[in-house]
């Protein structure tokens, strides 16, 4: 049996503890998640490095998931424009059952390799193109089918599970297995799964960014303004790296037209 889908010992009498004793043992299981991390560290950087080449190329980087897994990519391509500046797409979420699985469960496209490949195709894919395929049980055949068509390509693929020795595990250039165990709830990889994979996903779009200039020292120097809060981010940043007030760093924005980069 995998890993998620077994019983936790320390749970099965889950619905006869106090609140207080859920939470307890809840973050104790968070903790584990973050451990798990710590064991997959070198598989985290292979990938941010084929990452990094894959952007540096022109590429993009694709996440497929289903699920939970394809939630958390498509959160995290959509949040690297505004914290880093880049082109629409350039980080790309691709889930089983489209934007209307992000709010509702779609587990019929979950089953279909053949859906996995169409939907990957219809997003332009390229040999240049960097995929990440995520899976909590590693056997998601949505994912499987995306990450094939991938690899007949020729694109540098990432595996992302929690099984080692799955069929993702197998399938993929490179595996990260983040081996969080047994769920609180028996197979709700939403709860510390989902935690480990958002760990990895951030550091794959985090160091990749790094890797590309969109951070000087550990600011956002990419930011684009957007919004309110952006902008005033962005006289935070130009005054810290300048070392001068607020109303000579938004001065000096405003005639850079608000871009970082033309103040250093």
């Amino acid at each position: 049996m995998l890993k998620t889908e077994m019983r936790n010992p320390k749970t099965t009498h889950l619905d006869r503890m106090t609140t207080a004793e859920m939470l307890h043992v809840i973050q104790e299981e968070n903790m584990n998640a973050v451990k798990a991390v710590d064991g997959c560290l070198d598989a985290v950087g292979r990938a941010v490095d084929a990452v990094t080449d894959a952007l540096r190329n022109g590429g993009r980087l694709i996440y497929v998931g289903a699920g939970t897994s394809g939630r958390l990519g498509v959160l995290d391509a959509s949040e690297a424009c505004p914290t880093f500046g880049v082109p629409e797409g350039t980080i790309l979420g691709v889930m089983a059952g489209g934007v209307e699985a992000l709010y509702r469960a779609g587990e019929p496209e979950e089953d279909s390799a053949a859906f996995g490949e169409r939907d990957i195709k219809a997003a332009n894919l390229a040999a240049a193109d960097c995929v990440v395929g995520i899976s909590a049980a590693g056997g998601a055949e949505y994912v499987l089918g995306a990450l094939g068509y991938a690899k007949s390509l020729g694109c540098a693929t990432v595996g992302l599970t929690c099984n080692e020795g799955s069929p993702l595990a197998k399938l993929a250039d490179i595996a990260i297995v983040t081996d969080t165990g047994a769920e609180v709830v028996t197979g709700s990889t939403r709860m510390k799964a989902g935690t480990a994979h958002k760990l990895v996903l951030n550091m794959l779009s985090t160091c990749s960014m790094v890797h590309l200039g969109n951070v000087y020292e550990n600011m956002m120097v990419n930011l684009k303004p957007s919004n309110d809060k952006l902008r005033e981010r962005m006289v935070s940043i130009v005054a810290d790296i300048h070392k001068i007030g607020r109303d000579e760093a938004r001065a000096l924005l405003e005639r850079s037209g608000w871009n970082i980069r033309c103040t250093l």
